[in-house]
């Protein structure tokens, strides 16, 4: 049977009950130790390493080469139908198993291959573990990353038990080989292996050799003929008729004449007794239990495999032996319990490889989420009352709350607010403020990075406010921008972005006085940004061709001071390419004698 090899325990030399050991960890990881009474004879220090396994040159290849399938993973999009990720899922476990084989098959090379004794027993111990992985891997994408379903579900689980009981095969080539195949002494525990893993063509095609010298056999061929042309669709129907008749011809005593006939017709029935006297060729409880499933429940649901699981491991272990690691994680594989294959591989294997990956994988596959959501309000009152640790479960909780819509985003960051998480504030705050921006809705951007106090998301915003304006000439969501209010001064670009917006109210007031100083102001206090200067000097156009006179002649020197600093710096940017033409283009309806013979103030 395939177990998960333990190393025996081994005795650290020369330290007995009630002798004092110190430890220290040496470069390297390794464990260096002394005892306080020296033993006889030469002294020797004993060096203990762990996680042995990634100095192995093979496994190091399983640990890159799981990489690249690991990072191709973390790029499935997530907002996919699952229809369309569960194929891309199934092919990626199927790729991790594949790596695990090509390990497992160097290392038995290795191990045969190799004259150190030692080395080999490694390599043996490593194979163990490598099988017992796989086996485990390919049970959980059969059960929860395949998901197969009642019919097609003992199909992948034939092949599971196949994949793993390949000893027949051999078995089977040595038995056609030999003189007389019909007469060899494993030809019928070769039919019978063929039979109790399903594969009844290839069992057919051993009987062939019987056919020829017993009517019996022809019958058997028969029987095992017709099982195997049944399709899923008229599976049920189709496989009563056929236990009626294998059944018919047990009573008919049609195998009477040959034994092992007649053990192979009540191994089609189900025959659990008979079933049980195999022990020895199915090896295992699960290919017990796949092989009783076959003959007995051929349509069994997901739902209802724990209950055949438990029964047969009870029956086919011996009652006074205690069940491996590895039995009582299939049987959790067996019963659903996803949680508790993770919790027994990590406690019976010997890295965290196996258990990353997988749990990386069904994480992706939304397997992993047990706890209930819709319930999330009333646990916060309980957590209140948890005065340890309550409130870092809170926010362990809070976090993976889905943001769903904004109702229950605000909904989430009342609760924070009220109990000062301001960490968790920023956060929900931050990702709404995201979302909102990758959906083009500028105001609830804005608005939640200023509840967010998020100086440099809210200059980003501001910014596409301003691009917006630039593009189209008018502003959206002007509510929100007429109401800034103090939060305005969170950042200098949200501070322009109000100011100027007030200049255009003024400006609509027909409050020219007033709009003309802002304006000004804007340019002259730097908080503008220079890239947005000429459009400040467009806007001042309109208020100095008034008929009253608006600027004061020193407003329009500093108008006139803006304009030329503005032409100067894009003259300078524009050197050595051909934009100056672009810039006296851009210039001319706006030069200093125009702004000269415009209405002036009396002194």
């Amino acid at each position: 049977a395939l177990e998960i090899t333990i190393r025996p325990a081994v005795k650290i030399p020369a330290v007995s009950d009630g002798k004092h050991m110190g430890f220290a960890w040496g470069p390297g990881d390794i464990l260096v130790y002394e005892t306080l009474h020296k033993a006889s004879g030469s002294s020797f220090i004993h060096e203990v390493r762990k996680d042995e396994d990634i100095y192995s040159p093979i496994l190091r290849k399983l640990f890159n080469e799981s990489h690249h399938i690991f990072v191709g993973l973390q790029t499935i999009r997530e907002d996919l139908p699952s229809k369309s990720r569960k194929p891309q899922f199934v092919s990626i476990s199927k790729n991790y198993r594949s790596v695990i084989r090509a390990c497992m098959e160097e290392l038995q090379q290795v191990a045969v291959s190799t004259k150190d004794g030692e080395a080999s027993v490694c390599c043996l111990f490593q194979v163990s573990i490598l099988l017992a992985i796989e086996l485990i891997w390919n049970l959980c994408e059969v059960l929860f990353i395949d998901a197969a379903p009642a019919g097609s579900l003992l199909l992948h689980l034939l092949d599971w038990v196949r994949l793993h009981k390949a000893d027949v095969d051999e078995k089977a080539r040595e038995v056609l080989q030999s003189d007389s195949p019909a007469e060899h002494r494993d030809y019928w525990d070769v039919v019978v292996s063929y039979v109790l893993q399903g594969r009844l063509d290839e069992a057919r095609q051993m009987l062939m050799k019987q056919a020829t010298l017993q009517p019996a056999a022809r019958n058997m061929y028969k029987l095992m003929d017709t099982l195997g042309t049944q399709t899923l669709t008229e599976f049920d129907v189709k496989w009563r008729h056929w236990h009626e008749e294998v059944d018919r011809c047990l009573q008919d005593n049609s195998f009477a004449s040959n034994k092992h006939l007649e053990i192979i017709c009540k191994l089609l029935l189900g025959d659990e007794d008979i079933l049980l006297d195999h022990k020895e060729l199915l090896g295992t409880w699960y290919h017990f239990l796949v092989t009783r499933l076959l003959f007995c429940h051929p349509t069994v649901k997901p739902a209802e495999l724990h209950y055949y699981a438990q029964s047969c491991m009870t029956m086919f272990l011996d009652s006074r032996s205690v069940p491996e690691p590895l039995d009582s994680i299939l049987l959790a594989a067996f019963e659903f319990d996803i949680h508790q294959v993770i919790k027994d591989c990590s406690i019976a294997l010997n890295n965290w490889w196996f258990v990353a990956h997988l749990t990386d994988l069904l994480d992706h596959c939304k397997l992993l989420q047990s706890h209930n959501l819709h319930l999330w309000q009333l646990a916060v009152d309980y957590f209140d009352h948890c005065p340890e640790f309550g409130r870092v479960y809170l926010e362990l909780q809070i976090e993976r709350v889905p943001l769903d819509t904004e109702r229950k985003a605000l909904k989430v960051l009342r609760i924070c607010e009220q109990r000062q998480m301001s960490e968790q504030v920023r956060s929900i705050c931050k990702i709404m403020a995201m979302r909102a921006l990758r959906n083009n809705r500028l105001g609830s951007a804005l608005s939640w990075s200023i509840r967010a106090k998020d100086a440099a998301f809210a200059t980003l915003i501001s910014e596409r406010f301003l691009q917006d304006y630039c593009t189209r000439g008018t502003f959206s969501d002007l509510d929100l921008i007429d109401n800034l209010g103090p939060a305005m001064l969170l950042s200098d670009r949200l501070t322009f972005l109000g100011k100027y917006r007030e200049f255009h109210k003024l400006y609509e007031e027909k409050r020219f006085t007033e709009a003309a100083k802002l304006l000004l102001s804007l340019m002259t206090a730097k908080i503008a940004p220079r890239s947005f200067w000429m459009t400040l000097l467009t806007d001042a156009l309109p208020l100095l061709e008034q008929k009253e006179v608006i600027f004061s002649a020193d407003q329009t020197y500093e108008l006139m001071y803006c304009l030329g600093e503005l032409t100067s710096s894009l003259n300078s940017e524009a050197t050595g390419t051909d934009r100056p033409m672009q810039v006296r283009i851009s210039t001319y309806s706006l030069n200093p004698a125009q702004i000269t013979v415009c209405k002036i103030k009396a002194f």
